[in-house]
């Protein structure tokens, strides 16, 4: 068994690639082999609109652009389990996550009625989102309404309702005094670390467990 964690932030030391690194753990700890890609390391574009994806006669369905992508979606297919994370900017995912996620989810899905998805096998998948919100502001603001689009798509594709895990209220650096950051408390973004992302770090580790279980 193996799971693959695709790391959609910048920050390889960051909240999402620590989180991500606790779902590995937790796969670990089944006997799973874990393997952690940092997007960000690679040479990639979004979808071209080519739609040689959409051919008659292809053998597989997949994304036909030769890039740094192109190894890693022959792993992710390998694989069996999947657990994305991405930092939330400007109320979505981000864009190198968006782009990641056209070319794997679009090539899979050809335009049948009868056929939804053509993905050669059931992948049970998790998602992790980091924000600078609090849990108040994300519900307030309709954030879930935002990602669902994409939640619904993997769904579709991959067979399986993903997990998902919010990690709200996040330390985005270290020294606020150092930044423009005036509406916020360093203060109480330290508490509120120190009390809750310890409990987010442990429903990423067991999400590890069940994703591979």
């Amino acid at each position: 068994m193996k799971l693959i964690a695709i790391n959609g932030s910048p920050r390889k030391k960051g909240n999402t690639a620590t989180l991500l690194g606790k779902v590995l753990e937790g796969a670990a700890s089944c006997g799973a082999e874990t393997e952690l890609i940092h997007l960000y390391e690679h040479q990639y574009k979004g979808c071209i609109s080519c739609f040689g994806c959409k051919r008659k006669g292809l053998d597989e369905r997949k994304c036909l652009i030769k890039d740094e992508l192109a190894p890693i979606y022959e792993k992710i297919r390998e694989a069996d389990a999947l657990v994305l994370g991405s930092p939330i900017y400007f109320m979505n995912i981000n864009s190198g996550m968006a782009a990641f996620l056209e070319r794997l989810l679009y090539p899979n899905m050809i335009y049948s009625r009868e056929i939804p998805t053509v993905f050669p096998k059931v992948m049970p998948t998790g998602l992790i989102y980091t924000m600078n919100m609090k849990k108040e502001q994300m519900e307030q603001f309709g954030l879930q309404n935002n990602l669902q689009s994409y939640q619904n798509y993997i769904k579709t594709v991959l067979k399986k309702e993903p997990e998902v895990l919010y990690s709200c209220n996040t330390v985005q650096f270290s020294g606020y005094d150092k930044y423009e950051s005036s509406m916020f408390s360093e203060e109480e973004k330290l508490n509120y670390r120190k009390e809750q992302f310890p409990v987010d770090c442990n429903y990423a580790f067991e999400m590890g467990k069940k994703l591979i279980q």
